[in-house]
């Protein structure tokens, strides 16, 4: 096969999907520019047209009901469900048959993502899909849209699968939606692609737009909050500023946790405010309409915050009954309704030291996604500051912000953030840096970020925050009522490029197979100066224990439970975060893999074979 023709970028979002690309080996003296793809998607029955973003939904209609041939596309004339615009419009109307926050559900632990569980609450009797099917066929109609228009469908030197793809995600997302994920796109028949996160994604974005004059915005010592509210969760970012060599250089040292926070919650929110408002008016509700409800003011929501010249938006809901007149039940949502009850609900005022609150679980609760309980994002940022902000040394405060998504067209709050940031740092002068495009700068990013890596844009450099360490049992012999010791070995140095891997090539050591063994992950803050295979035995004090995975390590056939095995060992810190640990058998060709979550200390994964 020949070389990619194109670097692809894809936003696969909770509520749109975007595609970027541009060529994928520009001339040396070529100004690379990043083209949008117009997604063609039926926007009515029969009707296909092209949008720059295609809605994440997916509506699963009763094809008794369809006219023969109104959901076809152009390169599937007998399909029997729709993703994009047309889902959206009519899947509102009857949200029983509708997925929405697909990638939300990709990501609870509490259900079982592989399952037909979506629409949620639907009828017994209902079509139903699992998340990561709903995920694939996002990606199968972007990755077939491409292949019609740019391949002309049988060009196989330009499908989508051929290219170099860069598909982003949360910065929060563990292991298993990540994972996920690559399975949603492995599905839909891509199976060479590179995970980027979505914030890093929108500086990226900022970096292309600025070419070099971004110098003139950020100075050495500063850094920038780039603070991501996207349809199903809330991401907050550092990067910071350095000089290295006299030029200046770009680091991404933190990353939040993930908030199940956004675009949902507000639509519900505005949800509540007209069901209230209708109630008063004598018109009430089934669970139903209000669901409908729900669909709807998300997309009022959207108009208003991304047309300014427009006051209000009509909300109209299916009816039950004759006596409504055409039925169907009529209000409208003002822009003004709109951003008081989000800016005052999920941007209050707060103090530097407001972290969110945590609210008494209740014993039994309804299954479903498990939103945040505050929902004050103001607070989740200063949780967020709180734990990453060292005054005197360490990260600065931030000095600028980048917003992305599309709820941050809003003037108002836009301007709530920057306001409670200016409060908190006592500095009138902290500044927006300009975004783009609020809903497509993350799939530029995306696109932006594959030529960084041929050395055509900026890098940010993405270095672990920490030393990390696996615990290593000393050979000591043992003595009565003292433990055997516990030496730290060092497996990613602080500041680790994501993307890198290294071999630990000084010794070998001893693995146990075949029954449950404890691996311990540690790290460090102040021990910078450890490099890798550099084994620690005084670390009190200094290393501190991040996980404990308790695992069944598979033996050969030939192998007893307990057998211990000489093995060399290899790290690699992938482009999300995660820390893999190899521990590799050259004698019989054998390989284990530790999978450790360090943007979420606490958590751990499995190995494997």
């Amino acid at each position: 096969m020949s070389k990619p023709k194109y670097i692809v970028g894809i936003d696969l979002g909770t509520t749109h999907c975007v595609i970027a690309f541009t060529g994928a080996n520009p001339a040396e003296d070529e100004v690379p520019e990043i083209f949008l793809l117009d997604i063609p998607q039926v926007i009515n029955p029969g009707e296909v047209d092209g949008r720059q973003m295609l809605p994440s939904f997916l509506f699963l209609p009763d094809m008794h009901d369809m006219p023969e041939g109104s959901l076809a596309l152009p390169w599937n004339e007998n399909i029997d469900y729709v993703v994009g615009e047309y889902a959206r419009e009519r899947g509102a109307e009857i949200p029983a048959r509708l997925v929405a926050s697909a990638k939300s559900w990709l990501h609870h632990s509490g259900v079982d993502r592989q399952a037909d569980i979506l629409p949620w609450d639907a009828p017994a009797d209902a079509q139903k899909v699992s998340p990561l099917e709903a995920s694939a066929r996002y990606l199968d109609h972007v990755r077939s849209a491409w292949n019609d228009l740019i391949a002309g469908g049988d060009d196989e030197a330009y499908f989508l699968e051929n290219q170099e793809i860069y598909v982003t995600v949360p910065a929060s997302f563990d292991a298993v939606a990540r994972e996920l994920t690559v399975e949603a796109a492995q599905l839909a028949g891509l199976n060479e692609f590179t995970l980027l996160e979505e914030p890093t994604a929108a500086f990226y974005a900022w970096l292309d737009t600025q070419k070099s004059t971004w110098r003139d915005y950020v100075g050495v010592g500063e850094s920038v909050l780039v603070c991501d509210v996207g349809g199903g969760t809330t991401d907050f970012s550092l990067i910071v500023v350095n000089e290295e060599g006299g030029a200046l250089e770009l680091n991404r040292v933190a990353v939040g946790d993930h908030i199940l926070l956004g675009g949902d919650n507000m639509d519900l929110t505005l949800a509540y405010a007209l069901r209230s408002k209708l109630a008063q008016q004598g018109t009430q509700l089934d669970n139903w309409q209000f669901r409908s409800l729900w669909h709807t003011c998300r997309k009022a929501k959207e108009k208003l915050l991304s047309d300014p010249t427009l006051d209000e938006e009509p909300v109209v809901i299916l009816g039950q009954g004759s006596s409504l007149i055409g039925g169907t039940i009529n209000t409208a949502i003002t822009r003004e309704e709109i951003e008081t009850v989000l800016r005052d609900g999920f941007f209050p005022i707060c103090a530097a030291t407001d972290h969110p609150q945590k609210e008494t679980a209740v014993g039994i609760r309804e299954m479903g996604l498990p939103y945040e309980s505050d929902p004050a994002i103001t607070r989740h940022l200063a949780g967020f500051l709180g734990k990453h902000i060292v005054e005197g040394g360490g990260v600065s405060f931030p000095s600028a912000v980048l917003f992305n998504g599309g709820v941050m067209k809003s003037d108002a709050l836009r301007g709530r953030v920057l306001e409670t940031l200016r409060e908190w740092s006592d500095n009138p002068d902290l500044r927006e840096l300009t975004s783009a495009d609020l809903n497509l700068s993350v799939a530029f990013g995306a696109t932006y970020y594959g030529l960084a890596r041929k050395g055509r844009g900026i890098r940010v450099k993405a270095g672990t925050a920490r030393a990390y360490y696996i615990g290593v049992k000393s050979s000591m012999p043992a003595v009565p009522g003292i433990p055997t010791p516990l030496n730290a070995l060092c497996v990613a140095p602080f500041g680790m490029e994501e993307g890198s891997e290294t071999d630990i090539n000084q010794r070998e050591f001893g693995l146990v197979v075949g029954e449950n063994a404890v691996f311990h992950l540690l790290a460090s803050t102040t021990r910078g100066q450890d490099q890798t295979g550099e084994v620690v035995e005084d670390w009190v004090g200094e290393i501190h224990k991040v996980a404990d995975m308790e695992k069944m390590l598979p033996t050969s056939d030939a192998e007893a439970a307990g057998t211990v095995i000489p093995v060399r060992l290899q790290s690699k810190v992938t482009e999300l975060g995660t820390l893999e640990v190899w521990m590799v058998d050259s004698g019989q060709n054998r390989e284990w893999k530790l999978e450790f979550n360090i943007r979420e200390e606490g958590e751990e994964e499995e190995g494997e074979n």
